[in-house]
C-alpha cells in the first residue's frame, strides 16, 4: 500500500523582507516522483550605491577656506627696502667654537720687515709696525733679544760683509759712474759703445750690484739698464752686418745656397721683430738721452742683397762652366 502524503506545514508569519524576496525566489519544482527539486542558488545581491557626505550628514557645511596670513610687523613696513634674511638650519645655531690653539703673532712679521730693511739697505734701529722706534735688548714683538740676535746674526754673515767691504772700498769710482751716467747724452753709437765698455768692467768688481747700488741714494739705475740694452743691441746688429760683409761664396753651389737660405731667414725673423717694436724701443732710449741709430737695419738688407747677387754670380759661372 502507498503511503499517504505528509501534512502540510504549518503557516508562519513572513518578514517584510522575505516578502520582497518573493519576487527573486523561484518556486520549488517538484519532480515526478514527488520529491521537491533541489534549490537554486539565489542571484546575487544588487551593489551598493555610493553615497555623497552630503546625503548621510546632510547638516555639514563644506569647509571654509583657510585665513590669510598674519601682517607683517611695523618694522618690516616702515622699511621695505631691508630684506630678511632667510631663515636656515645654521642661523638657529649656536657659534661654533674654534678648536685649534694657534694665534697669531705679530713678532714674524716684525722680524720680516727688519730683515727686509736690513737686506734693502736700511739701519737696524727701524720702526715697529706702531710706529715706535725699536730699543736695544727689546723687540718690536715683545720677546727679549730677537731683534739683537738677528742683528749679531747678519753682522756674522759673510755676505753682508762684503757688502759693506764693497761699499767702502768702491765708494769714490761708484760716485764718479754715477755723475757721469746721468750726464751722458750720445748720438754716436761707437760713442755708447765705448762708454758702456768703461762702465762695465767698475761694475763687475762688486758682490751685488743691486745691494751695493741701492746704498748711493738717487744712482741712476733705470738709465744704466737702457744703456746696457741699447749698447747689447747694437753690438749685435753690427755683428750681423760683419758676417755678412765677411760671407764666404764658395761651392759647392748647392750646399752654399741651402746655408744663405737658413741665415736668411734667421735673420729675417730678427729684423721683422724689430720693425715692429723700434718705435717703441726709440722712446725709451730717448729717454735717457741716448738717440738710437736704427739705420742700421737698412745697412742690415743692403748687406743681404749683396750677399744674394754674389751667390747669382757663383750660379751663373757654374752654368757657364757645365756649358763648355
Amino acid at each position: 500500500m502507498s503511503q499517504p502524503p505528509p501534512p502540510p506545514p504549518p503557516c508562519r508569519r513572513i518578514s517584510p523582507i522575505e516578502e520582497g524576496l518573493q519576487g527573486t525566489v523561484q518556486p520549488l519544482k517538484v519532480l515526478s516522483n514527488g520529491l521537491p527539486s533541489p534549490l537554486l542558488p539565489p542571484p546575487p545581491p544588487p551593489l551598493p550605491r555610493r553615497i555623497s557626505p552630503i546625503e548621510v550628514q546632510p547638516n555639514i557645511v563644506a569647509q571654509a577656506p583657510p585665513p590669510p596670513p598674519p601682517p607683517l610687523p611695523s618694522s618690516s613696513v616702515n622699511s621695505p627696502n631691508e630684506a630678511t634674511p632667510p631663515l636656515s638650519a645654521t642661523t638657529s645655531l649656536p657659534p661654533k667654537k674654534s678648536t685649534t690653539k694657534l694665534k697669531r703673532s705679530t713678532q714674524i712679521g716684525n722680524l720680516y720687515r727688519l730683515l727686509k730693511g736690513i737686506v734693502e739697505g736700511s739701519s737696524l734701529n727701524g720702526r715697529c709696525a706702531n710706529g715706535k722706534k725699536s730699543k736695544v735688548g727689546a723687540s718690536c714683538g715683545g720677546k727679549q733679544g730677537m731683534v739683537d740676535a738677528l742683528a749679531e746674526m747678519t753682522k756674522r754673515s759673510a755676505y753682508f760683509q762684503q757688502i759693506e767691504e764693497d761699499v767702502q772700498n768702491y765708494a769714490t769710482i761708484i760716485k764718479e759712474l754715477k755723475g757721469t751716467i746721468i750726464s751722458f747724452k750720445t748720438k754716436d753709437m761707437a760713442e755708447l759703445l765705448k762708454f758702456h765698455n768703461h762702465v762695465e768692467p767698475h761694475l763687475k768688481k762688486l758682490t751685488d750690484e743691486t745691494q751695493v747700488l741701492a746704498r748711493f741714494e738717487g744712482f741712476p739705475t733705470k738709465k744704466l739698464e737702457s744703456l746696457r740694452t741699447a749698447a747689447a743691441l747694437y753690438s749685435k746688429l753690427n755683428s750681423i752686418i760683419v758676417e755678412l760683409h765677411n760671407y764666404k761664396i764658395v761651392p759647392p753651389l748647392g750646399k752654399l745656397l741651402d746655408k744663405v737660405q737658413c741665415y736668411f731667414n734667421k735673420i729675417k725673423g730678427e729684423l721683422d721683430k724689430l720693425e715692429r717694436t723700434k718705435d717703441e724701443e726709440a722712446k725709451k732710449f730717448s729717454a735717457c738721452d741716448i738717440q738710437f741709430d736704427f739705420d742700421i737695419l737698412v745697412r742690415i738688407k743692403e748687406a743681404m742683397v749683396d750677399v744674394s747677387s754674389s751667390c747669382m754670380e757663383l750660379a751663373l759661372k757654374v752654368s757657364h762652366k757645365k756649358n763648355y
